[in-house]
């Protein structure tokens, strides 16, 4: 089975920041001191816009989801962690550890990935 891909999804940042639900287990939630929550959310839009821009320039297409203010979810960026995608055009929702990692999960951004072309064949939701 062929495992690579020139397509990428990728949730623009619009709250981004530590999430309290999940630093209890997880090491990279960490608070910076220094830095107010605007402040690491500007950061984190300014890195993202640039990657994107990065991967375009050399060819991948990207799609970019807008994430939401509501519901909060602070780490959103990371769908991997509750989709994945297959060859035969098969999506698997997973289980989410933290309750507002739950949130995250939003029918438009299959909706946005099925505009784009991209064909979604069956549903897998592993999450109850």
């Amino acid at each position: 089975m062929k495992q690579t891909t020139n397509s990428l999804l990728m949730i623009r940042p619009v709250a981004f920041r530590m999430n309290e639900q999940t630093a209890v287990n997880n090491y990279y939630q960490k608070v910076l001191d220094n830095l107010s929550t605007e402040t690491v959310n500007q950061k984190a839009q300014e890195e993202f816009d640039t990657f994107v821009q990065k991967l375009k320039m050399i060819g991948l297409n990207v799609v970019v989801v807008d994430d939401t203010l509501s519901p909060d979810t602070p780490d959103s960026i990371f769908p991997n962690n509750w989709i994945s995608f297959h060859e035969n055009g098969d999506v698997v929702l997973y289980p989410m550890f933290a309750e507002n990692r739950r949130l995250e999960r939003r029918e438009d951004v299959l909706d946005t990935l099925e505009e784009k072309g991209f064909l979604i064949n069956e549903i897998m939701d592993y999450t109850s």
